[in-house]
Protein backbone atom coordinates (compact mmCIF):
# COMPACT_ATOMS: atom_id res chain seq x y z
CA UNK A 1 0.00 0.00 0.00
CA UNK A 2 0.97 3.66 -0.28
CA UNK A 3 0.15 6.44 2.15
CA UNK A 4 -1.36 9.69 0.95
CA UNK A 5 2.03 11.26 1.72
CA UNK A 6 3.82 8.85 -0.60
CA UNK A 7 1.25 9.22 -3.39
CA UNK A 8 1.59 13.01 -3.19
CA UNK A 9 5.41 13.04 -3.26
CA UNK A 10 5.44 10.70 -6.25
CA UNK A 11 2.87 12.52 -8.36
CA UNK A 12 1.73 15.95 -7.27
CA UNK A 13 4.52 18.20 -6.04
CA UNK A 14 4.99 20.26 -9.23
CA UNK A 15 1.55 21.80 -8.74
CA UNK A 16 2.86 23.55 -5.62
CA UNK A 17 6.07 25.05 -6.97
CA UNK A 18 6.20 28.67 -5.84
CA UNK A 19 3.56 28.14 -3.12
CA UNK A 20 4.30 28.76 0.55
CA UNK A 21 3.49 25.53 2.36
CA UNK A 22 2.29 25.02 5.91
CA UNK A 23 2.25 21.52 7.41
CA UNK A 24 -0.03 20.29 10.19
CA UNK A 25 1.63 17.16 11.51
CA UNK A 26 3.43 15.51 14.42
CA UNK A 27 5.67 12.51 15.04
CA UNK A 28 3.20 10.21 13.20
CA UNK A 29 3.85 11.99 9.92
CA UNK A 30 6.29 9.44 8.46
CA UNK A 31 6.56 7.27 5.36
CA UNK A 32 7.14 3.52 5.17
CA UNK A 33 10.82 4.04 5.98
CA UNK A 34 9.97 6.21 9.02
CA UNK A 35 11.27 9.33 7.29
CA UNK A 36 9.55 12.41 8.72
CA UNK A 37 7.07 14.33 6.57
CA UNK A 38 8.67 17.50 7.96
CA UNK A 39 12.09 16.45 6.65
CA UNK A 40 10.70 15.19 3.35
CA UNK A 41 8.93 18.50 2.75
CA UNK A 42 11.83 20.63 3.99
CA UNK A 43 14.35 18.93 1.70
CA UNK A 44 12.08 18.65 -1.36
CA UNK A 45 13.11 20.96 -4.23
CA UNK A 46 9.49 21.70 -5.20
CA UNK A 47 8.24 22.51 -1.68
CA UNK A 48 8.81 25.75 0.17
CA UNK A 49 8.01 24.88 3.80
CA UNK A 50 7.24 28.11 5.66
CA UNK A 51 5.24 27.01 8.73
CA UNK A 52 4.61 23.98 10.92
CA UNK A 53 1.43 23.43 12.92
CA UNK A 54 1.26 21.04 15.88
CA UNK A 55 -1.87 19.47 17.46
CA UNK A 56 -2.42 18.40 21.08
CA UNK A 57 0.69 16.74 22.59
CA UNK A 58 2.98 18.85 20.41
CA UNK A 59 4.87 18.48 17.17
CA UNK A 60 7.09 15.72 18.59
CA UNK A 61 4.43 14.15 20.84
CA UNK A 62 6.18 14.79 24.13
CA UNK A 63 3.46 16.83 25.92
CA UNK A 64 0.88 15.14 28.14
CA UNK A 65 -2.86 15.43 27.51
CA UNK A 66 -4.64 18.69 28.15
CA UNK A 67 -1.47 20.81 28.44
CA UNK A 68 -1.56 24.01 26.43
CA UNK A 69 1.46 24.41 24.15
CA UNK A 70 3.29 27.57 23.15
CA UNK A 71 4.43 28.29 19.61
CA UNK A 72 8.16 27.95 18.94
CA UNK A 73 10.78 27.33 16.25
CA UNK A 74 11.64 23.82 15.08
CA UNK A 75 15.20 23.04 16.16
CA UNK A 76 15.89 20.86 13.12
CA UNK A 77 14.58 23.00 10.28
CA UNK A 78 14.37 26.49 11.75
CA UNK A 79 10.76 26.70 10.55
CA UNK A 80 8.22 28.40 12.88
CA UNK A 81 6.02 25.96 14.82
CA UNK A 82 2.53 27.22 15.62
CA UNK A 83 0.66 25.37 18.33
CA UNK A 84 -2.95 24.53 17.54
CA UNK A 85 -3.40 23.36 21.12
CA UNK A 86 -3.51 26.92 22.39
CA UNK A 87 -6.31 28.70 24.27
CA UNK A 88 -8.35 29.04 21.08
CA UNK A 89 -7.55 25.50 19.80
CA UNK A 90 -7.12 26.83 16.26
CA UNK A 91 -4.79 28.82 14.02
CA UNK A 92 -5.20 32.56 13.68
CA UNK A 93 -4.72 34.91 10.75
CA UNK A 94 -1.18 35.80 11.79
CA UNK A 95 -0.10 32.15 11.73
CA UNK A 96 -1.34 31.82 8.14
CA UNK A 97 0.23 35.07 6.92
CA UNK A 98 3.18 33.33 5.24
CA UNK A 99 1.20 30.32 3.98
CA UNK A 100 -0.68 29.62 0.74
CA UNK A 101 -1.57 25.97 1.33
CA UNK A 102 -1.81 23.93 4.54
CA UNK A 103 -1.06 20.21 4.26
CA UNK A 104 -2.23 17.83 6.98
CA UNK A 105 -0.47 14.54 7.73
CA UNK A 106 -1.70 13.15 11.06
CA UNK A 107 -2.42 9.62 12.28
CA UNK A 108 -5.89 9.54 13.81
CA UNK A 109 -6.96 6.58 15.97
CA UNK A 110 -10.58 6.27 14.86
CA UNK A 111 -12.38 7.67 17.91
CA UNK A 112 -14.48 10.82 18.27
CA UNK A 113 -12.72 12.01 21.45
CA UNK A 114 -9.34 12.23 19.73
CA UNK A 115 -8.61 15.92 19.16
CA UNK A 116 -6.43 15.71 16.02
CA UNK A 117 -9.51 15.65 13.78
CA UNK A 118 -10.79 18.89 15.33
CA UNK A 119 -7.43 20.60 14.86
CA UNK A 120 -7.89 19.76 11.19
CA UNK A 121 -11.51 20.96 11.17
CA UNK A 122 -10.61 24.27 12.82
CA UNK A 123 -7.75 24.73 10.36
CA UNK A 124 -10.15 24.12 7.49
CA UNK A 125 -12.53 26.75 8.85
CA UNK A 126 -9.86 29.45 9.20
CA UNK A 127 -8.24 28.57 5.85
CA UNK A 128 -11.63 28.85 4.19
CA UNK A 129 -12.10 32.35 5.53
CA UNK A 130 -8.58 33.40 4.52
CA UNK A 131 -8.63 31.86 1.05
CA UNK A 132 -6.02 29.19 1.82
CA UNK A 133 -6.22 25.67 0.41
CA UNK A 134 -6.09 22.57 2.65
CA UNK A 135 -4.62 19.26 1.44
CA UNK A 136 -5.08 16.14 3.60
CA UNK A 137 -2.60 13.30 3.09
CA UNK A 138 -4.70 10.33 4.07
CA UNK A 139 -3.73 7.59 6.54
CA UNK A 140 -5.43 4.38 7.75
CA UNK A 141 -8.04 4.22 10.45
CA UNK A 142 -6.05 1.88 12.73
CA UNK A 143 -9.14 0.13 14.13
CA UNK A 144 -10.59 -0.45 10.62
CA UNK A 145 -12.93 1.60 8.48
CA UNK A 146 -15.98 -0.61 8.83
CA UNK A 147 -16.98 -0.84 12.50
CA UNK A 148 -19.00 1.99 14.03
CA UNK A 149 -20.52 2.39 17.47
CA UNK A 150 -21.74 4.99 19.92
CA UNK A 151 -24.18 7.87 20.02
CA UNK A 152 -23.98 11.23 18.25
CA UNK A 153 -23.05 14.45 20.06
CA UNK A 154 -25.97 16.59 21.24
CA UNK A 155 -25.82 20.30 20.35
CA UNK A 156 -25.45 21.40 24.02
CA UNK A 157 -22.44 19.13 24.61
CA UNK A 158 -20.18 19.94 21.69
CA UNK A 159 -16.57 20.55 22.69
CA UNK A 160 -13.01 19.87 21.56
CA UNK A 161 -13.53 16.18 22.38
CA UNK A 162 -16.76 16.12 20.36
CA UNK A 163 -17.09 19.03 17.93
CA UNK A 164 -19.49 17.38 15.49
CA UNK A 165 -22.32 14.79 15.70
CA UNK A 166 -20.38 11.70 14.68
CA UNK A 167 -20.35 8.32 16.48
CA UNK A 168 -17.72 7.52 19.08
CA UNK A 169 -16.16 4.97 16.74
CA UNK A 170 -16.73 6.53 13.34
CA UNK A 171 -15.12 4.04 10.96
CA UNK A 172 -13.59 6.70 8.70
CA UNK A 173 -10.11 7.88 7.73
CA UNK A 174 -9.01 11.43 8.48
CA UNK A 175 -9.34 12.27 4.79
CA UNK A 176 -12.89 10.95 4.64
CA UNK A 177 -13.73 12.92 7.77
CA UNK A 178 -12.37 16.08 6.14
CA UNK A 179 -14.83 15.68 3.25
CA UNK A 180 -17.66 14.97 5.71
CA UNK A 181 -16.78 18.01 7.86
CA UNK A 182 -16.71 20.25 4.81
CA UNK A 183 -19.99 19.11 3.30
CA UNK A 184 -22.13 18.16 6.30
CA UNK A 185 -21.05 20.88 8.74
CA UNK A 186 -20.74 23.83 6.35
CA UNK A 187 -16.98 24.40 6.27
CA UNK A 188 -16.44 26.54 3.17
CA UNK A 189 -12.90 25.51 2.32
CA UNK A 190 -10.86 24.64 -0.78
CA UNK A 191 -10.13 21.03 0.17
CA UNK A 192 -8.16 18.27 -1.51
CA UNK A 193 -7.64 14.78 -0.08
CA UNK A 194 -4.81 12.63 -1.42
CA UNK A 195 -6.07 9.05 -0.95
CA UNK A 196 -3.96 6.05 -0.04
CA UNK A 197 -3.43 3.21 -2.46
CA UNK A 198 -3.90 -0.41 -1.47
CA UNK A 199 -5.70 0.11 1.86
CA UNK A 200 -8.84 -1.92 2.51
CA UNK A 201 -11.56 -0.74 4.92
CA UNK A 202 -11.53 -3.97 6.93
CA UNK A 203 -7.82 -3.71 7.76
CA UNK A 204 -6.49 -3.02 11.24
CA UNK A 205 -3.21 -1.14 11.38
CA UNK A 206 -1.21 -4.25 12.25
CA UNK A 207 -2.45 -5.83 9.01
CA UNK A 208 -0.67 -3.15 6.98
CA UNK A 209 3.06 -3.05 6.24
CA UNK A 210 3.47 0.19 8.23
CA UNK A 211 5.35 0.77 11.48
CA UNK A 212 3.08 1.94 14.32
CA UNK A 213 4.23 5.28 15.73
CA UNK A 214 2.28 6.13 18.90
CA UNK A 215 0.55 9.47 18.19
CA UNK A 216 0.47 10.46 21.87
CA UNK A 217 2.18 9.29 25.09
CA UNK A 218 -0.76 7.06 26.07
CA UNK A 219 -1.62 5.67 22.64
CA UNK A 220 0.27 2.41 22.89
CA UNK A 221 -0.96 -0.86 21.39
CA UNK A 222 -3.68 -1.97 18.97
CA UNK A 223 -5.62 -3.40 21.93
CA UNK A 224 -5.52 0.04 23.54
CA UNK A 225 -6.83 1.66 20.35
CA UNK A 226 -9.64 -0.91 20.04
CA UNK A 227 -10.72 -0.41 23.66
CA UNK A 228 -10.33 3.39 23.69
CA UNK A 229 -13.84 4.18 22.33
CA UNK A 230 -15.16 2.75 25.60
CA UNK A 231 -12.48 3.01 28.25
CA UNK A 232 -11.82 6.70 27.50
CA UNK A 233 -15.15 7.36 29.24
CA UNK A 234 -13.36 6.57 32.52
CA UNK A 235 -11.55 9.91 32.12
CA UNK A 236 -14.76 11.64 33.13
CA UNK A 237 -14.54 10.21 36.65
CA UNK A 238 -12.13 10.00 39.58
CA UNK A 239 -11.21 6.47 38.48
CA UNK A 240 -7.80 5.87 36.92
CA UNK A 241 -7.94 5.01 33.22
CA UNK A 242 -4.39 3.68 33.48
CA UNK A 243 -2.49 6.86 32.61
CA UNK A 244 0.90 6.66 34.24
CA UNK A 245 1.08 2.88 33.73
CA UNK A 246 2.32 0.72 30.86
CA UNK A 247 -1.30 -0.18 29.98
CA UNK A 248 -3.26 3.08 29.63
CA UNK A 249 -6.94 2.54 28.81
CA UNK A 250 -6.46 -1.19 29.32
CA UNK A 251 -6.26 -1.10 33.14
CA UNK A 252 -9.02 0.62 35.09
CA UNK A 253 -9.14 1.11 38.84
CA UNK A 254 -8.92 3.18 42.02
CA UNK A 255 -7.65 2.78 45.60
CA UNK A 256 -11.16 1.95 46.84
CA UNK A 257 -11.90 -0.89 44.39
CA UNK A 258 -11.71 -4.61 45.12
CA UNK A 259 -10.19 -5.88 41.89
CA UNK A 260 -11.28 -9.48 42.30
CA UNK A 261 -14.87 -8.44 42.94
CA UNK A 262 -14.90 -6.14 39.93
CA UNK A 263 -13.36 -8.77 37.63
CA UNK A 264 -15.99 -11.32 38.72
CA UNK A 265 -18.81 -8.83 38.18
CA UNK A 266 -17.57 -7.85 34.73
CA UNK A 267 -16.92 -11.41 33.56
CA UNK A 268 -20.43 -12.36 34.67
CA UNK A 269 -21.79 -9.96 32.04
CA UNK A 270 -20.32 -12.17 29.27
CA UNK A 271 -19.38 -9.21 27.11
CA UNK A 272 -18.23 -10.19 23.63
CA UNK A 273 -14.55 -10.13 22.75
CA UNK A 274 -13.06 -9.40 26.17
CA UNK A 275 -12.15 -10.94 29.51
CA UNK A 276 -11.43 -9.11 32.75
CA UNK A 277 -8.59 -9.89 35.14
CA UNK A 278 -7.94 -8.49 38.60
CA UNK A 279 -5.18 -5.90 38.30
CA UNK A 280 -3.12 -3.98 40.86
CA UNK A 281 -1.16 -0.94 39.68
CA UNK A 282 0.40 2.31 40.87
CA UNK A 283 0.15 5.26 38.42
CA UNK A 284 3.39 7.21 38.08
CA UNK A 285 1.42 10.35 37.17
CA UNK A 286 -2.14 11.54 36.57
CA UNK A 287 -5.02 10.42 38.79
CA UNK A 288 -4.00 8.55 41.99
CA UNK A 289 -0.34 9.22 41.30
CA UNK A 290 1.83 7.07 43.56
CA UNK A 291 -1.18 5.27 45.11
CA UNK A 292 -1.86 1.55 44.86
CA UNK A 293 -5.00 1.02 42.79
CA UNK A 294 -7.00 -2.14 42.31
CA UNK A 295 -9.27 -2.80 39.40
CA UNK A 296 -9.21 -4.79 36.19
CA UNK A 297 -7.22 -5.19 33.05
CA UNK A 298 -9.41 -5.56 29.98
CA UNK A 299 -7.96 -8.32 27.81
CA UNK A 300 -9.05 -8.45 24.17
CA UNK A 301 -9.93 -11.97 23.03
CA UNK A 302 -11.73 -11.13 19.78
CA UNK A 303 -11.39 -7.59 18.46
CA UNK A 304 -13.73 -8.30 15.56
CA UNK A 305 -16.75 -8.83 17.81
CA UNK A 306 -16.23 -6.57 20.82
CA UNK A 307 -18.25 -3.38 21.36
CA UNK A 308 -15.89 -1.00 23.12
CA UNK A 309 -18.44 1.73 23.83
CA UNK A 310 -20.74 -0.71 25.58
CA UNK A 311 -17.77 -2.15 27.49
CA UNK A 312 -17.01 1.36 28.76
CA UNK A 313 -20.62 1.88 29.78
CA UNK A 314 -20.68 -1.49 31.57
CA UNK A 315 -17.51 -0.66 33.50
CA UNK A 316 -18.88 2.68 34.65
CA UNK A 317 -22.29 1.27 35.51
CA UNK A 318 -20.83 -1.66 37.46
CA UNK A 319 -18.26 0.38 39.40
CA UNK A 320 -20.84 3.02 40.27
CA UNK A 321 -23.23 0.32 41.49
CA UNK A 322 -20.52 -1.25 43.67
CA UNK A 323 -19.10 2.04 45.00
CA UNK A 324 -21.80 4.73 44.70
CA UNK A 325 -20.33 6.83 47.51
CA UNK A 326 -16.80 6.72 46.12
CA UNK A 327 -17.21 7.34 42.39
CA UNK A 328 -17.15 11.02 41.42
CA UNK A 329 -17.93 12.67 38.09
CA UNK A 330 -15.34 15.34 37.28
CA UNK A 331 -16.39 18.82 36.24
CA UNK A 332 -14.55 20.55 33.40
CA UNK A 333 -14.79 23.59 31.18
CA UNK A 334 -15.88 27.17 31.67
CA UNK A 335 -19.54 26.20 31.97
CA UNK A 336 -18.78 23.70 34.76
CA UNK A 337 -20.12 20.83 32.72
CA UNK A 338 -19.27 17.27 33.63
CA UNK A 339 -16.36 15.96 31.59
CA UNK A 340 -18.16 12.64 31.15
CA UNK A 341 -21.02 14.52 29.47
CA UNK A 342 -18.58 16.12 27.01
CA UNK A 343 -16.99 12.76 26.22
CA UNK A 344 -20.37 11.05 25.87
CA UNK A 345 -21.83 14.00 23.98
CA UNK A 346 -24.86 13.93 26.26
CA UNK A 347 -25.77 14.07 29.95
CA UNK A 348 -28.01 11.03 29.60
CA UNK A 349 -25.23 8.48 30.11
CA UNK A 350 -24.25 9.98 33.47
CA UNK A 351 -27.86 10.28 34.60
CA UNK A 352 -28.67 6.71 33.60
CA UNK A 353 -25.56 5.41 35.40
CA UNK A 354 -26.75 7.18 38.54
CA UNK A 355 -30.18 5.54 38.12
CA UNK A 356 -28.60 2.12 37.54
CA UNK A 357 -30.07 1.43 34.10
CA UNK A 358 -28.25 2.36 30.89
CA UNK A 359 -30.44 0.41 28.46
CA UNK A 360 -31.88 3.61 26.93
CA UNK A 361 -28.49 5.12 26.01
CA UNK A 362 -27.35 1.77 24.59
CA UNK A 363 -30.44 1.57 22.37
CA UNK A 364 -30.10 5.21 21.33
CA UNK A 365 -26.45 4.67 20.41
CA UNK A 366 -27.25 1.79 18.10
CA UNK A 367 -30.04 3.77 16.43
CA UNK A 368 -27.88 6.88 15.96
CA UNK A 369 -25.02 4.86 14.50
CA UNK A 370 -27.41 3.52 11.88
CA UNK A 371 -28.56 7.07 11.10
CA UNK A 372 -24.96 8.20 10.65
CA UNK A 373 -24.16 5.28 8.34
CA UNK A 374 -26.54 6.68 5.72
CA UNK A 375 -24.60 9.98 5.73
CA UNK A 376 -21.15 8.42 6.01
CA UNK A 377 -21.46 6.29 2.87
CA UNK A 378 -21.33 9.43 0.71
CA UNK A 379 -17.75 10.15 1.79
CA UNK A 380 -16.05 6.77 1.72
CA UNK A 381 -12.93 6.63 -0.46
CA UNK A 382 -12.06 2.94 -0.03
CA UNK A 383 -13.74 -0.45 -0.35
CA UNK A 384 -13.31 -3.64 1.65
Amino acid sequence: MKLGLEVFLENNTEEYIGKKIGLLTNLTGVNHDLESTIDLFYKHPNIQLTALFGPEHGLRGEVQEGKLIDSSVDAYTGVPVYSLYNKEKKPNVEMLKNVDVVFCDLQDIGTRYYTFIYSLANTMQICGREGKKVVVLDRPNPINGVTMEGNLVDEDFRSFVGKFPIPVRHGMTIGELAHLFKNEFSIDCDLEVVPMEGWSRDMYFDQTDLFWVSPTPNTTTMDMCVLYPGTCLIEGTNLSEGRGTTKPFEVIGAPFIDGRELADEMNALNLKGVRFRQAVFKPMYSKHEGEVCEGVQVHVSDRHNLHAFEIGISLLETIYRLYPDKVEFIQAGKRNQYFLDLLAGTDQLRKQIELGNTSAIRTQSREQTQQFEAIRKNYLLYTT
